[in-house]
């Protein structure tokens, strides 16, 4: 069975989180946005476990889905069938090697009964409560401890395996190796998520990943970003059949992954935002790693670092056939508020936007499948225009640094007046 995955969410117990990040909205969105299985987030949260158990059944093996009457009705007019997995993001701040380690891991399990016991023991060790992406002062490997010898099935997974402060391979606080840090657990480590900031590509170039899979998820803290990254499965729909997919790095049944254009996220280049400094490595090494106005030490980003770790016969535009492929999405709602030059939070742009839905059936249909001339005869000739070069590659990104997204950019003025005049082209 084909299906669309984003198994690293946030819900609203978590800081800077929308407030709508409830199961409810979460089962329609997905369903609008073509994901079949999302991520629970957050089950470590006393209150958001509580709604977990409280508002989601048994679907296929290790698996949930929501209660009939808690359901809304998607902009097709249906009901969802989405499924979620529990999942969690936990922050481990601790001291290793000198060095202060910030790492961020996404725990994944088959049932209610692990995460119980999985959260009662972190309980122990910090306050699982104040935040849904728990903060605590504890060691990876102990942590894949507590993770794996409670239940053989659960999975870690590095999180955005390269932004600077918080990650395994971060620049600012991380490791070199899986093996500096998750120690003896290192055999049970399968995955790494590859973060907005860096694609599979660059992360091809790092020899230590070579038997080492790569998913994508959005990370998301608000319903209109989810599966902005995410994972296409051809396999059996249930907990196993996923992470044993994951686990092949076959392209027949790990499809491929969904990613941002990586100079979009927030850490692909070097700078220093207070500043308004980015820079290449190439200029940051020319500079010696210090912002040129104020003299302090510009935050690396993913690019140097994965640069850092590469072999010396992968240079940046390396390929590996074998491996799992990607495709690079836009969001619908940039390309639409860039067709139509407004911000994509604009009420014209999700009057676009369901409009499309509507036709189409899903978000990740129209940008995938459905041809430019049916996505203009339905909506505007710009929309058309704009899926078209996105799915080409023909745009332009302002790289994102030190926190600060990236700009893409589809089309210029004078592009604009050309498609205006020329709408017989569709």
């Amino acid at each position: 069975m084909q299906f669309i995955a984003d198994l690293h969410i946030h819900s609203k117990y978590s800081r800077a989180v929308s407030k709508n990040m409830v199961l409810e909205e979460l089962d329609r969105w997905a369903d609008d946005k073509g994901i079949l299985v999302m991520g629970t987030g957050d089950f470590t949260h006393p209150a958001w476990f509580k709604e977990i158990k409280e508002k989601l059944e048994p679907a296929e093996s290790g698996l949930f889905k929501l209660k009939p009457h808690l359901k809304k009705e998607t902009l097709k007019g249906s009901l969802a069938e989405t499924r979620f997995m529990l999942s969690v993001e936990i922050s481990c701040i601790y001291s290793r090697g000198g060095k202060t380690r910030r790492v961020h891991h996404i725990v994944l399990v088959p049932d209610l009964e692990t995460a119980e016991k999985i959260n009662t023991q972190l309980s122990w060790i910090g306050n699982i409560g104040s935040d849904g992406r728990p903060i605590l002062g504890l060691d990876s490997e102990e942590l894949a401890k507590i993770v794996f010898n409670t239940n053989s099935e659960a999975v870690i997974v590095p999180a955005h395996a390269w932004t600077p402060w918080f990650s395994v391979f971060g620049s600012m606080s991380g490791f070199d190796s899986l093996e500096e840090c998750f120690g003896k657990y290192t055999d049970k480590i399968f995955a790494v998520e590859t973060g907005l900031s860096s694609d599979p590509p660059m992360n091809w170039r790092v020899p230590a990943l070579d038997k080492i899979a790569l998913i994508s998820n959005s990370d998301s803290h608000s319903l209109q970003r989810i599966g902005r990254e995410a994972n296409v499965f051809d396999t059996e729909l249930s907990y196993k059949g996923i992470m044993d997919a994951i686990k092949s790095r076959d392209p027949k049944r790990f499809l491929y992954t969904i990613e941002f254009f990586p100079e979009e996220g927030k850490y692909h280049y070097d700078g220093h935002r207070a500043c308004g400094v980015v820079m290449s490595p190439s200029e940051t090494k020319k500079n010696k790693d210090l912002c040129p106005k104020c003299g302090k030490k510009l935050t690396i980003g993913v690019v140097y670092r994965v640069a850092q770790l590469a072999a010396p016969n992968r240079p940046e535009g390396y390929r590996d056939a074998e491996r799992v492929p990607y495709k690079n999405l836009v969001t619908l709602d940039s390309i639409i508020g860039e067709a139509l030059d407004v911000g994509k939070a604009a009420k014209s742009v999700m009057k676009e936007y369901e409009k499309l839905i509507k036709a189409f059936n899903s978000e990740f249909n129209i940008l995938m499948s459905v041809p430019a001339k049916e996505i203009a005869a339905v909506s505007k000739p710009e929309i058309a225009e704009g899926v078209k070069r996105m799915r080409e590659g023909k745009l332009t990104i302002k790289p994102g640094y030190d926190g600060e997204f990236g700009v893409i950019k589809i089309f210029s003025e004078e592009d604009r007046k050309k498609i205006e005049s020329q709408t017989s082209l569709f």
